[in-house]
């Protein structure tokens, strides 16, 4: 409607102004007529004409005059017309003005020419701030210009499709945009104010934003890791606690450049652009903190530009990875320094071990033969000899055999072979154990005496065939006979010199023999303490395969000990019971795991003898009894025999024959009829038994039926005076509370010991100072005035020094002296009485996890020390 009656003014303002043109011609054609005719009265020769002239002329101006009245009526007509159609577009157009004054946002109406003809003051607010001014007639174009010349947008965001348009102003307040056209070609604008909605929308975005950054934050501060974020530009942008401890960094401001706070740690600068000498891209590094801790650094690239670092402890996995290095290079040490050819093969008959004896029998390069098969370094004949053996040893046999080879300088050796089968704990074999030892002198010696007493007996023979006819030369023969005789007995003196001499080597290095072997166990009972991993099974197998060769070497070392006269009895009356009951709680669990049952019937006897030589001797009794009885039971008890006490051992196993019942005594004879997947063992368990028996004094008898079991005793004095009692070991479910928390003192000149034994120590709660040497332990423990709980030293240092002297030295110089458990391979009695007297504890190597850990609780409870 307003459009319409603004329509209609404009034609009524049109038409009057035509009018207004054509009143005005006719007054100027009345004026002109007028002074023609006033001028035409003065002549001479028309007057008649002039006048009636003038009176057409009067007519045409009466006419006109008539006309013109006609008009002006008609203009005043339209005028009145006009007037109200004025009144009516002006009560209109107010109410358009009122109208749009009254929308809260900003208004303003263009026409079909893009010019202005209408605002709000809303709209005119909007301008205050500027000096540009808006009015009608002003152009779209012109007041976008304005716009953006006058900083009234400071900041704009299109929309997509048929989202508006929102502006930032200059006064901090958000408009949105919306366009309508109009039905003549015009426009209207509205901008509406979004201020409020805006700033509850930022708000609500940055609560969500703050709260997904501390989230963020609070994950990565609980990740073990170090991780560090860095924005493209170079800028820290997110790090958590972890990193700052790993990096030695106090609390830093965000937004640093990555680099310069690298700058202050010790740590090497890595980002995806660094590189190495041959200009290869580095994505992760290794390297050791001055502490000692080894940390994994490792660069990611994001693809929004910037990376995030990350930084792991691998102390730990170092430390193990180079104890397992150590302890396979003390191995490879001992086994390559020991006379005899050593090789593993597994199920495919593939090298995978080698000692330096056996490369440099077969001519080998170091390591060469690894990866290679047995067919390829024993060809033709030799192979055709072993393969027999060899198909015996994988099927669970342990085999022993003597063969004839040649070495590389082709002289003619004869070998004692020995395959024991690795056996997995599901029974199947894996590979097998080779051991080879050249007997060639030994059994040189052997032929030699066999030919020697050949002759001999030729030669009675001969001359007792001649002994009535030839007297003298009889005489002579028997002297030339009781040469020889002097001369084999000088020989088997010999021989039994050499063995005796090698017997006393081999007691006489067990302690380094042991040592490394002691660290590898050290390690692997750590590593089993551990909470399950997938490589829990692998390290069982280590630990198993660690205690195979240890048994093997501890037995060796023992059989040698016993026939160098190494160890010497430690007479001391005790209770039985205090032995048995521990074996029978001992052997109950192993008889159980072979489905076996253990009964043992406890005796109040007191007993002389050596407590640890007659506890071996049990034991050895008791494994025989268990290996060797498929099913059934076992019994241990004891019976009063006058002045002995017969301690008997009774299985239901597979017995004895009559005429092995001697032979079963002999070094590496074994019995018969042990379970398909039970580990035969060396055959040296008896012979250990007879000769511990004989050194103590102690008789052994043995009965036994085929097919019905055996019964092993040993005879031992009865004490008539009780011994000192001893202090109750501690519980299993007290021990680890017990060593909690407790300081101990770890001196041993092995590096692996050290290492193996703080492993231990500290998976058991402890916290643990080792030391290489008395000068190294002093500089950690403040001159030996630290607070400690217990102090653990091996009894042979380096340059002559014992952990005794130590240890005196040590409690010397503190108020409280501290506990002390000596550890070593010396089984001498002396030692043992040393150490008694002295007040401390004496274990030997091999260390057991258990016992030790037993020993320890039990000096923490009864020898406190500040």
């Amino acid at each position: 409607m307003v459009g319409l009656e603004g329509g209609a003014v404009v034609d009524l303002l049109a038409r009057q102004a035509e009018l207004e043109r054509e009143n005005h011609k006719l007054a100027r054609i009345n004026a002109a007529l007028i002074e023609r005719v006033e001028s035409s009265g003065a002549g001479r020769d028309a007057p008649y004409a002039a006048f009636q002239h003038s009176v057409e002329l009067a007519e045409q101006v009466r006419e006109r005059t008539d006309a013109l009245n006609q008009a002006m009526a008609e203009l005043k007509g339209s005028n009145q017309l006009l007037s109200d159609a004025r009144l009516r577009a002006e009560t209109a157009h107010q109410h358009l003005v009122d109208a749009i004054e009254s929308i809260s946002d900003a208004f303003v109406l263009f026409d079909r020419e893009q010019r202005i003809v209408l605002f709000n003051r809303r709209f005119k607010s909007l301008w205050s701030r500027t000096r540009a001014r808006i009015n009608a007639g002003t152009r779209l174009i012109d007041v976008r210009q304005l716009a953006e010349s006058t900083g009234l947008i400071v900041e704009e965001h299109r929309g997509k499709g048929d989202e508006p348009t929102v502006y930032r102003l200059n006064n901090g307040r958000w408009v949105q945009v919306s366009e309508r056209p109009t039905r003549e070609g015009g426009l209207v604008i509205l901008y509406t104010d979004i201020t409020e909605v805006k700033v509850s929308e930022t708000m609500r975005r940055e609560q969500a934003l703050a709260q997904k950054s501390r989230l963020l934050q609070r994950a990565v501060d609980n990740l073990s890791q170090g991780v560090a974020m860095v924005g493209a530009e170079g800028a820290l942008e997110l790090w958590n606690r972890r990193f700052l401890e790993l990096c030695g960094l106090a609390p830093i401001e965000a937004h640093r450049p990555f680099e310069e706070v690298m700058a202050e740690s010790e740590l090497k600068l890595l980002t995806p652009n660094t590189r190495d000498g041959q200009d290869r891209p580095v994505r992760e590094l290794e390297q050791r903190l001055f502490d000692g801790r080894m940390l994994e650094i490792r660069t990611h690239a994001l693809p929004t530009g910037g990376f995030v670092n990350t930084f792991t402890d691998i102390t730990e996995r170092y430390r193990h990875a180079e104890a397992l290095r150590e302890s396979e290079r003390w191995i490879r040490l001992i086994t390559d320094h020991v006379p005899a050819l050593i090789a593993y093969v597994s199920s495919d008959l593939t090298y995978e071990f080698t000692n330096k004896v056996y490369e440099e029998w077969y001519r080998w390069p170091s390591d060469g033969m690894l990866g290679q098969s047995l067919p390829e370094v024993h060809s033709g004949e030799h192979w055709r000899q072993l393969a027999p053996y060899i198909d015996r040893a994988l099927s669970g046999e342990n085999v022993s055999f003597e063969i004839s080879e040649r070495n590389h300088a082709g002289q003619q050796r004869y070998m004692l072979r020995s395959y024991v089968p690795n056996r997995l704990s599901s029974g199947e074999v894996a590979g097998i154990f080779v051991l080879i030892q050249d007997i060639t002198d030994r059994r040189r010696t052997a032929e030699a005496l066999h030919q020697a007493y050949q002759n001999l007996e030729q030669r009675v023979r001969e001359r007792t065939a001649e002994l009535t006819s030839l007297n003298d030369q009889l005489l002579r023969e028997i002297d030339e006979r009781s040469l020889v005789e002097a001369r084999l007995r000088e020989a088997k003196r010999e021989a039994e010199l050499a063995n005796l001499s090698k017997t006393k080597f081999l007691a006489a290095v067990s302690h380094d023999l042991l040592q490394p072997l002691n660290a590898a166990r050290l390690f692997t009972s750590a590593l089993l303490e551990q909470p399950a991993e997938p490589s829990g099974g692998l390290v069982r197998n280590i630990s198993n395969s660690l205690e195979d060769v240890e048994n093997l070497l501890g037995t060796l070392v023992d059989i040698s000990k016993l026939d160098a006269g190494v160890i010497k009895p430690d007479i001391a009356p005790f209770a039985v019971s205090e032995l048995l009951e521990n074996l029978a709680m001992e052997f109950r669990q192993i008889a159980g795991a072979e489905r076996l049952q253990l009964d043992f019937i406890p005796s109040s006897a007191l007993v002389r003898s050596d407590i640890q030589l007659l506890a071996r001797i049990l034991r050895n009794l008791l494994t025989n009894a268990i290996r060797y009885t498929p099913q059934g039971r076992v019994l241990l008890g004891c019976r009063r025999r006058r002045q002995r006490l017969s301690i008997e051992v009774w299985d239901t196993g597979v017995g004895i024959a009559d005429d092995k019942l001697e032979e079963i005594f002999q070094e590496f004879k074994r019995g018969e009829g042990v379970r398909p997947n039970q580990d035969r063992g060396l055959g040296l368990g008896l012979a250990i038994v007879e000769k511990i028996a004989r050194m103590l004094g102690h008789r052994i008898q043995v009965s036994s039926q085929p097919g019905r079991g055996s019964r092993f005793a040993i005879e031992v004095p009865l004490a008539r005076r009780a011994p000192l009692l001893r202090a109750e070991p501690t519980t299993t479910e007290l021990v680890l509370q017990r060593l909690q928390g407790a300081r101990v003192w770890v001196l041993d000149n092995d590096t692996a010991i050290c290492a193996g034994m703080r492993t231990l120590l500290e998976g058991w709660g402890c916290a643990v100072t080792t030391a290489l040497s008395e000068e190294d332990l002093a500089r950690q423990v403040d001159d030996f005035h630290a607070e400690a709980d217990l102090l653990i030293a091996d009894y042979h240092l380096d340059n002559g020094h014992t952990g005794i002297d130590v240890v005196a030295k040590v409690n010397a110089r503190r108020a409280n002296p501290l506990p002390a458990l000596m550890i070593t391979a010396n089984y001498s009695n002396e030692l043992k009485q040393q150490v008694r007297e002295l007040g401390h504890m004496l274990m030997h190597k091999p260390v057991r996890p258990m016992k030790l850990k037993t020993a320890m609780c039990h000096m923490l409870e009864h020898g406190q020390a500040g």
